[in-house]
């Protein structure tokens, strides 16, 4: 595999202790997985602890409705911010869809919940974790507590809803715990992404080429994510319940936060991401990149949600197209021109075929 020669710049080699490209990379990958990945893990875990016990104390009536959904926020962007860096166990076994269900193309989340509380009415975690995955995460809960037909201020609605709703929440945590605790061990991701050789990659271009597709399917993803509802992917026709999160109207949010947390990757802490692996000679390249990510944020936050809303406008769409096209410019510049000046073969694309 062709292998450019990196050159730095002499602020770049002092930091980074002027060592060779290979040593290069592992400072690198290692940063990442210091100060960038295992940090986003750790919310994460945090979130869904809140979230089982926002569950608990919603349903034994100690806290509101209002409450129990300001919670599920919080797991809902925590997961968002995670997608950017899926290595290691959580993209594996599928494991990334006990999560979260999307797309959900024949609503099969509100079918399969009903089906179930009617089934397994009293159904605890361990259970859960038996059922489809379609009920077991995040798209499960968000329904039970968004969704028009469901009204949580009858008693006995909540009655009927309460023990899935506690159970999602507490499978969410083991989860989420068990992730977290398969980084830390030794041998975990945290380790092989900092020490090389390794089981898992031979060298440190093996992790960082990977760290980059993953970053780059993820952008991939919320193209998709925005251009399935907007009609990109339909012959020009909207289909706003095709949207992520579109029950909760948190699409737009959620599109924040996955691309917040790609742009965490790319630039990393003191440079010490991987736009630092790029020499003097392609700083036109990250400047280019650089001015892509800005361009994609100032569009999103000029863009005011609901999504639903937005796509019911020409105007409205247009907005939403001109944002799309943005994210677009940053996902090819990476899958190419990136890709190409670090030597990576991208390879098969986990949304090849969707």
């Amino acid at each position: 595999m062709f292998r450019p020669k990196l050159l730095f710049t002499s602020l770049a080699a002092f930091a980074l202790g002027a060592c060779s490209p290979q040593d290069q990379q592992a400072q690198t990958s290692a940063a990442l997985a210091q100060q960038v990945i295992l940090p986003t893990y750790s919310r994460w875990v945090e979130a869904d602890r809140q979230l089982a016990q926002s569950a608990l104390a919603f349903c034994s009536g100690k806290v509101d409705l209002a409450q129990a959904r300001a919670d599920f926020y919080a797991a809902q962007k925590a997961w968002a911010e995670l997608q950017p860096l899926m290595v290691g166990p959580l993209a594996e076994g599928n494991q990334a869809w006990r999560v979260q269900f999307w797309p959900d193309k024949k609503n099969l989340v509100a079918r399969q919940v009903e089906q179930l509380v009617k089934s397994q009415p009293q159904i605890d975690a361990s259970a859960l974790e038996k059922s489809s995955v379609v009920v077991q995460g995040l798209t499960a809960y968000e329904y039970i507590l968004f969704d028009s037909q469901i009204d949580l201020a009858d008693s006995a609605t909540k009655l009927r809803y309460c023990p899935l709703l506690e159970a999602i929440g507490e499978r969410q945590q083991h989860l989420a715990e068990d992730i977290l605790a398969r980084w830390n061990n030794k041998d975990g991701m945290l380790e092989q992404l900092s020490k090389f050789p390794n089981p898992r990659y031979a060298d440190a271009h093996e992790a960082i080429a990977e760290l980059l597709r993953v970053q780059v399917t993820a952008i991939d993803t919320l193209k998709k994510k925005l251009g399935t509802p907007l009609g990109r992917l339909s012959k020009g026709i909207p289909q706003p319940l095709q949207a992520e999160a579109w029950r909760s109207e948190a699409s737009l949010s959620n599109i924040a936060a996955g691309l917040a947390s790609a742009e965490a990757l790319w630039s990393g802490v003191d440079n010490h991401g991987i736009r630092g692996l790029l020499g003097a000679e392609q700083k036109e390249l990250a400047t280019r990149i650089d001015a892509a990510y800005a361009e994609a944020r100032q569009k999103l936050a000029a863009i005011k949600p609901p999504l639903s809303e937005l796509l019911a406008s020409e105007a409205g769409r247009q907005q939403v197209g001109d944002f799309y096209d943005s994210l677009n410019r940053v996902h090819r510049l990476q899958e190419s021109d990136l890709a190409k000046a670090l030597g990576v073969q991208l390879g098969f694309n986990a949304n090849d075929g969707d």
